[in-house]
């Protein structure tokens, strides 16, 4: 007897699916990363200065998406966007680097710093050093015990939550966006009004600052590096293009929803970070992420609103990472079941529950995946290897802007990308730099990226043989 099989469902409103970018890309970013970036350029108005232009070219990165993905709106995302512009195995090679390291190394980081955070507010258990410290090839899979076991309970709960339908997961992270919003907008408003902070602190640099040209070689290093640190913090936009097959009216609504939901972004970034640098000097921020490694947004919400305010804002980091974490889980899946379906990934993958119309099989290899990276430990060198990857793949798709004008002049495009073609040719431009630079700095790491992604070209061949005529 056949198995009986569901479907896809278009029940996203434009006021999810907005929701659901801001929830994918709001994670602990917003609360650790104005550290690193004053540790780097030493001026609050650079720091500032980085959030805004890391933003505008994720921006121009929305907006070319959005051109792609107005056209060929499905579930799959890239995956799908890819088949159609560079063929199969170019789509293929994104959608396994999605499931190998880039969307699962991200599901077990940040479920892993909610658990931290829990851990700081409930210290967690650990089994004895005897049993933590047994090796496994070059994993300690046992090494904070405590700290991992409650990772993957949390990556297995929220799988199962996803698995019971498309509605309930999203109305998770919509619940969840809203409360980090008003957490956010807390920090904001009882810093500025209350935080003891000035201006001055905004127009102080740094006691080593050095004033530089922007064309000043070290001056360029040293800020790229920070919006390295700010680019994890907004990761993640593009990932509502995933459920193309599920959001109604997806022709219109996604295009306005990457563009909304990115600007909320900007503008909520900038704000908070605003409100750090404004209640603590920039010296302050910089000494406590080099000598207590402790998160800024901790920092400075401890510094005017004592013990208790620090435990406020950690729970405010335990609810954001929740809903990111929720966000994460719930999209990259339909990639894996569009790739299932054109025969380029494990069968049981296409499979959809009569019930709850949900990629059930699926999110199941995903979640187990993304356990196993927690018990490696290994998924923040994961993460960091794959960056440079994601923006290869972030390039293409802006790239194909200008293959499909050419190819497919007189195609439907609901929404054609602002400023063609300055727009997706400065995107393009700046993922190259990044790659090249990548490879000349890191070259261990960008080696590594490309053997992890590759490590999918023998199951191409296997399941292309397979490909039905």
């Amino acid at each position: 007897m056949e198995k009986k099989q569901g479907q896809l469902v278009r029940s996203l409103t434009l006021g999810a699916a907005t929701i659901l970018v801001v929830s994918s890309v709001i994670g602990s970013g917003v609360y650790k990363k104005v550290a690193p970036m004053s540790d780097q350029l030493m001026s609050p108005d650079l720091v500032l200065w980085a959030w805004v232009l890391a933003g505008l070219i994720s921006l121009c990165g929305a907006l070319s998406n959005a051109e792609i993905a107005g056209m060929l709106a499905d579930s799959g995302g890239e995956y799908v966007y890819f088949r159609r512009i560079y063929g199969r195995f170019t789509a293929f090679l994104w959608g396994w680097s999605t499931f190998a390291v880039i969307k699962t190394a991200a599901v077990s980081s940040i479920a892993y710093v909610f658990t931290q955070s829990l851990h700081s507010i409930f210290p967690l258990p650990h089994l004895p050093e005897s049993i933590e410290s047994i090796d496994f090839l070059i994993f300690k899979p046992f090494e904070n015990a405590g700290v991992k076991a409650v990772t993957i309970a949390l990556i297995l709960t929220l799988t199962f939550v996803n698995s019971r339908g498309l509605r309930g997961g999203a109305a998770l992270s919509a619940w969840i966006t809203r409360s980090v919003i008003v957490g956010l907008a807390l920090i904001v408003l009882s810093g500025l009004l209350f935080g003891g902070g000035s201006f001055e602190h905004i127009q102080t640099p740094a006691a080593n600052y050095v004033d530089r040209s922007w064309t000043d070689f070290s001056f360029i290093k040293a800020m790229f590096a920070a919006l390295l640190a700010a680019f994890w913090a907004y990761e993640g936009w593009n990932t509502v293009g995933f459920l193309g097959g599920e959001i109604q009216n997806p022709n219109r609504n996604l295009p306005l929803a990457l563009s909304a939901g990115l600007l909320i972004i900007i503008g909520t970034y900038v704000l908070v970070n605003f409100t750090y640098l404004y209640v603590l000097p920039i010296d302050q921020i910089i000494s406590g992420y080099k000598n207590q490694n402790e998160i800024a947004a901790v920092s400075v919400v401890r510094y005017f609103a004592g013990g208790a305010g620090a435990t406020l804002i950690s729970i405010i980091i335990l609810i954001t990472t929740l809903g990111c974490t929720n966000a994460t889980i719930l999209m990259p899946p339909r990639v894996y079941y569009a790739m299932a379906k054109d025969g380029l990934f494990f069968r049981r993958a296409a499979e959809i529950h009569p019930k709850y119309h949900t990629p059930n099989p699926a999110l199941w290899m995903q979640g187990i995946w993304a356990c196993l990276l927690v018990l490696s430990g290994s998924f923040d060198q994961l993460t960091d290897m794959l960056i440079f990857a994601a923006f290869f793949f972030y390039g293409a798709t802006a790239l194909g802007v200008f293959i499909m004008r050419k190819r497919e002049p007189g195609a439907e495009r609901p929404y054609r990308v602002w400023g063609y073609p300055v727009v997706p040719a400065l995107f393009v431009l700046f993922c190259a730099a990044l790659i090249v630079i990548t490879c000349i700095n890191s070259p261990r790491e960008a080696m590594l990226g490309i053997v992890l992604m590759l490590t999918g070209v023998p199951f191409y061949l296997y399941w292309n043989r397979k490909k039905p005529d």
